[in-house]
């Protein structure tokens, strides 16, 4: 946090830099070059005249600072009058001349930090600030923290040592002494009264938005402190029509740091609401990370559209901001305070939820927004919805950019978990267990895409003590009533549109939706024929109004549906449109339909779903009719399938074992491969290891599961990373190119027991063997730069290196760079010359395919 202190003695570093350089001795070329501390009384020019004197670098030093200081000070507000200046000014400079006897090091100045270091400098000070007014000893307090703050900071910038050894510390007052000079630019002279006020504001947002509320989790509502709850997503804009290698990626917190108005579209539960919290608290706590200057001496406005929008009110003035969210100092507001803000452009404005409001207020609310921007210009905004609230370009017109939200990395799902167990009071052995399961379980995997859905496996996970994987049909029920029922309700959340479909009737509607997409074997529909078939069952489910209202509430409510494109629909979650086409399937009788489709990998969990759902008898009957199809793809289906259904007869179980033991384990690398085709990632739920079986039957497992190349096959592989047999360490170092390079590199290769052979293809593949410590055993596969080669490889780690690719003109003579290197293999003959340069230590091998 910016020291008041520092601040309100308005002077920037560029006056108070110069004037504390003036009390050292000018350092010689290399005096910063030290490998020690430095005591500080050697530093000062004063330092050896009498201890009873007040030095006049000092004395100067001070008056000079006294004078800016006077100077600086807003018409009408100087501070002291002349005769008391004199009197700061002669206690500022006892206080600076202590320089010359305090006996610490410059390397533990730092480390006290200004605050504490002008106090030691007050307290060495034969003289202190004894009789001053309290308006002097105000000025005089001010005056020396930011003397304090730049000499320290001098300290970091002279001595390379204190900048090694001490790089936070010297990060900290850099960006500090940074932001001071922000703030006194951006920071207008305030009256006392609107200086205190705000100071109660701040306290008020930090206490606020300092916690997270997750909606809608079986294990209860919980609140978590935000700094330990908020995670750093990203949010990408497009260019050229697509988000990819084009468009723009950054940290969502940094949005409004090259953009001052930002539309932020996420889905339900992507963490828009939680970004806004974070900007709050930042904001208002000015504590200032690197990146975030764009936020320093800001006043930040929190304005959720759900409550400051009711029905009958008009959309708030700024000098209601406060009132209209109900925030308890409203009434101590200063008249005019808000304005003041704006009109000085130091307003973070923070509109969350347009997509909450009634979509006939949506206008209203775009004039409300385009009035306060051209009125106030030069305030941040972001202004957040969920995709199909309003169309692309909303607020084009008013300059605002539109970013989207994306989903959560695999890293990012891994602190979420971590996190969550640990404020929910969680055993850290539940949690691994979680991320488990969402790695190896693929339609876990998809669901965990933001922070509602991860929130939600992290509650039904611990409340079913583990045990959800096996029960996919619970997770999606729960998952449902959490997003078509609870969450609004918890919320207090009044339907911006006036439709409230009952629980059962939304699903019976999504049902529709889901299955007419799988039957016509589509990603997405035309909003036409959302229209015609919501239209349709409004009669039989007992739904008034009109096809559009009901299909616009669906979209905004549910949190599954959404418009990826003007007049397109589909579902955010793949597997919940498989979950509820199933549900009607099963509720028509669609059993022959659900078996015909059995070898499109699309039906694979419709199909287990629809298992789930079915009644003893019918799940029994497709089992038997899978099986009975006498192909790899229906034996492995049925297997998977007796974990779906609920109670399968003896002789039908018999039935579905007898028919996969000829496909599990697999005989040989053939067999492997297309059983990894055929099964796609159902099979890794049948695979045997690495326990229990021969080297000969892991290599094939080990195989058959490479070729899936997911990452739940991935996880699963790490079970065989320590396997010691021979073909297994082949196949898993053969094998990173088929999977997420870096990842696999993390997760595999820096495990296995010893280096085999890798493949490198890119510049990229060279790094990541780098951030392992380098490899032993390299192949280059394709043109390669010779410079690549030498800079990215750890040299002291290669002793066999194989190329198949084309040979630059250089030559070989640059294999001498690698001192431990014994063999080389390449794929063409090579010119007698060329042979001449390679290092008489490394043997020379024209087969490069073999291991060397």
């Amino acid at each position: 946090m910016v020291d008041a202190g520092v601040l309100g003695a308005r002077l920037a570093s560029s006056a108070v830099a110069p004037l504390v350089k003036k009390l050292f001795v000018r350092d010689q070329p290399g005096a910063g070059l030290v490998s020690e501390p430095v005591r500080i009384s050697g530093l000062v020019s004063f330092g050896r005249e009498k201890r009873n004197v007040t030095p006049k670098d000092a004395e100067k030093v001070a008056e000079e600072l006294v004078r800016r200081a006077l100077k600086a000070a807003p018409p009408g507000e100087r501070p002291v009058e002349h005769d008391e200046a004199v009197a700061v000014k002669n206690a500022l400079a006892h206080s600076l001349s202590a320089l010359g006897t305090i006996t610490i090091h410059d390397y533990e100045a730092v480390a006290l930090g200004p605050e504490e270091f002008a106090r030691r400098l007050r307290s060495h000070a034969a003289v202190v600030a004894f009789g001053l007014s309290a308006d002097g000893e105000f000025l005089y307090e001010r005056l020396l923290r930011t003397a304090s703050l730049h000499i320290l900071n001098f300290f970091t910038q002279r001595s390379t040592y204190i900048a090694r050894q001490q790089t936070v510390q010297s990060q900290q007052l850099a960006r500090l002494v940074q932001a001071v000079d922000v703030l006194l630019e951006r920071l207008p002279s305030q009256s006392a009264e609107d200086a205190g006020f705000e100071a109660r504001y701040a306290d008020h947002v930090s206490g606020r938005y300092g916690t997270l509320t997750i909606y809608g989790l079986d294990a209860g509502t919980r609140e978590w402190p935000l700094d330990t709850a908020y995670l750093s997503l990203e949010a990408t804009r497009e260019r050229n029509g697509h988000t990819g290698p084009g468009g723009l990626h950054v940290p969502a917190e940094r949005v409004l740091a090259q953009q001052d108005q930002v539309l932020l579209r996420g889905v339900a539960g992507s963490g828009k609401t939680t970004l806004v919290q974070w900007l709050a608290v930042t904001t208002a706590g000015r504590t200032y990370e690197h990146g975030l200057t764009h936020l320093v001496g800001r006043v930040p406005f929190v304005l959720p559209m759900r409550r400051i929008v009711r029905p009958g009110r008009e959309f708030p003035i700024p000098g209601d901001f406060l009132k209209a969210v109900g925030c308890p100092v409203a009434g101590e507001q200063p008249t005019g305070w808000v304005e003041r803000v704006l009109r000085a452009q130091r307003g973070v404005l923070l509109v969350d939820g347009i997509d909450e409001i009634a979509g006939d207020r949506r206008a209203a609310a775009r004039r409300w927004l385009r009035e306060l921007v051209r009125t106030f210009p030069g305030n941040l905004w972001l202004v957040t919805s969920r995709p199909s609230a309003v169309p692309e370009k909303w607020l084009d017109a008013e300059g605002f950019a539109e970013l989207t939200l994306s989903p959560m990395s695999r890293d990012d799902v891994a602190t979420f978990v971590r996190r969550w167990h640990r404020a929910a009071g969680a055993e850290e052995s539940v949690g691994t267990s979680l991320l488990q399961s969402v790695r190896t379980t693929s339609e876990l995997n998809r669901l965990a895409t933001n922070p509602l859905m991860c929130g939600m496996l992290c509650a039904l996970h611990r409340d079913r003590r583990g045990f959800l994987p096996q029960d996919r049909k619970s997770l999606y029920e729960a998952a449902l009533t959490m997003l078509l029922e609870r969450r609004d309700r918890e919320r207090e959340l009044v339907h911006p549109d006036g439709v409230r479909i009952p629980y059962a009737t939304q699903v019976q509607l999504l049902q529709k939706l889901a299955w007419w997409l799988i039957r016509n074997s589509r990603a997405e529909m035309d909003r036409s024929d959302a229209l015609h078939i919501i239209g349709q069952a409004m009669p039989a489910v007992g739904l008034d109004g009109t096809p559009e209202d009901v299909s616009q509430s669906l979209l905004l409510r549910s949190g599954l549906l959404r418009e990826p494109a003007e007049g397109r629909v589909d579902f955010v979650h793949r597997t919940f449109q498989d979950y509820l086409g199933a549900r009607l399937a099963v509720q028509e009788l669609d059993f022959d339909l659900l078996v015909n489709n059995s070898a499109n990998d699309a039906w694979e969990d419709v199909i287990l779903l629809a298992l789930a759902h079915a009644r003893p008898k019918e799940a029994e009957q497709m089992l038997r009719r899978l099986v009975a199809q006498d192909t790899a793809r229906g034996k492995l289906l049925a297997a998977a399938g007796l974990r779906y259904a609920t109670e399968v007869d003896a002789r039908v179980r018999a039935v579905v074992e007898h028919g996969v033991e000829s496909l599990i384990p697999p005989r040989g690398l053939v067999e492997a491969q297309e059983l990894a085709r055929a099964g796609g990632d159902l099979v890794l739920a049948l695979l045997p290891g690495p326990e229990g079986i021969d080297d000969t039957t892991a290599a094939t497992v080990t195989a058959t599961v490479a070729y899936l190349g997911s990452e739940a096959a991935l996880h699963f592989l790490t079970r065989f990373r320590k396997q010691p047999g021979e073909q297994v360490q082949t196949i898993l170092a053969a094998s990173w190119q088929l999977f997420d390079r870096e990842l696999y590199a993390r997760d595999i290769l820096a495990h296995l027991p010893r280096q085999r052979r890798v493949v490198v293809r890119t510049a990229d593949d060279l790094r990541t063997l780098r951030s392992l410590g380098g490899w032993e055993h390299i192949m280059v596969v394709g043109a390669y730069r010779v410079e690549d080669l030498t800079d990215l490889i750890v040299r002291e780690r290669l002793t066999h290196l194989a190329l198949d690719a084309p040979h630059p003109v250089e030559g070989l003579a640059w294999l001498s760079a690698f001192p431990n290197l014994t063999s080389v293999s390449v794929s063409t003959l090579l010119h007698p010359d060329v042979v001449r340069q390679i290092p008489d230590r490394v043997r020379l091998d024209t087969s490069p395919t073999g291991e060397s």
